[in-house]
């Protein structure tokens, strides 16, 4: 099956293609469901594919959002700059849209978003015989379903299917509560996830009077859903008849990209194991479940937070204008470690190393050195001995016998749990 990944910025973009995605999927500065991720100017886009295609990954635009008539102007443009651009394909809900994707863009293929719900088989035959090549089943499907669909259309139509991620309480995500309350719409990717908040119960004759709504022995989180974990049942979803796989996470950063995708690599190409399910707990993420795949699906009532077995400590990044002591640069690639800090991390720690196509590879932090940055913002000619990297985003070196290439991660494993609520 592809693996499909998300990619909400350049660096987002860079880790997917790195840890093994075979696709990315990603938004324009328009008409795309995550207004809040970094996304793609007109500009950046055609250098965004061409990026890609170098490394023989395929890039799906998102034009999914509830297209009014007020906006319905500014999607031929839009449309033209993808094709322009080399996008393989378009994720596309609306008719409208995907009528004009076809006269504007008709060298893109065409996906049928999680939006339109697509559930049953004449549906995707429908969408089939209007020009799609792939329906991204509806987030309420079973897998039961998503087999028995698979069975009844044409040969030459893909499914694809979520397996990782947020997962919304509405059906495909269709939901007015966010701009009901915030006046910012959830339909057009500006979601302030409103079903994530504790709710009380106020009765009319008793103003000002609070009463917890109460689940499972007083939780309030009614609405807040569990992520989608499906790591464990790849072969049953290539069974079931799936195409592609897809991971949410277009707000993610890219540490979180790389692990997930780097788990779902393994899983795809050896199998589901301990290794796989250690990845998947080391990123932030809410309780997960199965979604609908196998019934009905559960609510994380407890509190709305995330937790996570590891740290993002640093990036492993190029050596390139680097100094050691002296004003040496030889072989620095060769025996250090070069690292942008994230979070602190000190001489004598142990870090793991997330590199491509790696479970994660302990290094102990020895010859801690920081290369401060001088005044005109390059790094100073001679770094410093120091205990402590804490100085976040700027430049650290340590001793190592075998240094990972750049753009893999350093990480901790330190048990974490936030709440946004108590």
């Amino acid at each position: 099956m592809e693996l499909l990944a998300p990619a909400g910025g350049f660096d987002q973009l860079k880790a997917a293609i790195a840890f093994g995605a075979d696709a990315v999927y990603l938004a324009g500065e328009r008409f795309g469901m995550r207004a809040r991720a970094a996304n793609f100017s007109a500009e950046e886009l055609p250098r965004a594919v061409a990026f890609a295609h170098e490394h023989d990954v395929a890039v799906h635009l998102t034009c999914n959002t509830l297209i009014s008539q007020e906006n319905l102007s500014g999607l031929p443009a839009f449309l033209e700059q993808a094709q322009a651009a080399g996008v393989d394909a378009l994720i596309i809900s609306d008719l409208g849209a995907f009528s004009l994707a076809q006269r504007y863009a008709p060298a893109c293929h065409l996906h049928v978003s999680t939006q339109a719900s697509v559930a049953n088989a004449e549906a995707a035959k429908m969408w089939h015989a209007l020009g799609a090549s792939r329906i991204v089943c509806a987030r309420e499907m079973t897998l039961a379903d998503i087999t028995a669909m698979s069975a009844q259309i044409p040969d030459d139509l893909e499914l694809e299917a979520f397996v990782h991620g947020a997962q919304c309480m509405a059906v495909s995500g269709r939901c007015l509560i966010s701009s009901y309350l915030t006046g910012r719409s959830g339909n057009r990717g500006a979601c302030t996830q409103p079903c994530r908040w504790s709710y009380t119960l106020e009765e009319e004759k008793r103003p000002g009077e609070h009463f917890p709504v109460e689940e499972d022995g007083g939780d309030t989180f009614i609405m807040n859903a569990k992520d989608l974990c499906m790591a464990a049942h790849v072969d049953e979803l290539a069974d079931a008849g799936v195409d592609a796989i897809k991971i949410e996470g277009r707000n993610k950063k890219a540490f979180y990209v790389a692990t997930v995708v780097n788990a779902y690599r393994h899983a795809l190409d050896g199998g589901y194991g301990p290794e796989v399910e250690r990845e998947l707990l080391g990123v932030s993420h809410r309780p997960y479940s199965t979604g609908f795949y196998f019934g009905h699906p559960e609510q994380a009532v407890g509190f709305d937070g995330y937790e996570q077995e590891t740290m993002h400590v640093a990036d492993v990044i190029p050596c390139e204008g680097l100094q050691m002591p002296g004003g040496s640069h030889e072989r620095l690639e060769e025996e250090r470690v070069f690292a942008r800090c994230r979070n602190r991390f000190a001489e004598g720690e142990e870090l793991e190393i997330l590199e491509p196509g790696s479970d994660g590879r302990a290094v102990r932090v020895q010859g801690l050195l920081w290369h401060s940055q001088g005044e005109d913002g390059l790094p100073a000619p001679t770094p410093a001995p120091v205990d402590v990297a804490n100085r976040s985003m700027e430049v650290y070196s340590f001793l190592c016998e075998r240094p990972p290439a750049p753009g893999s991660f350093l990480r901790t494993r330190t048990y974490r749990r936030s709440a946004r609520h108590s």
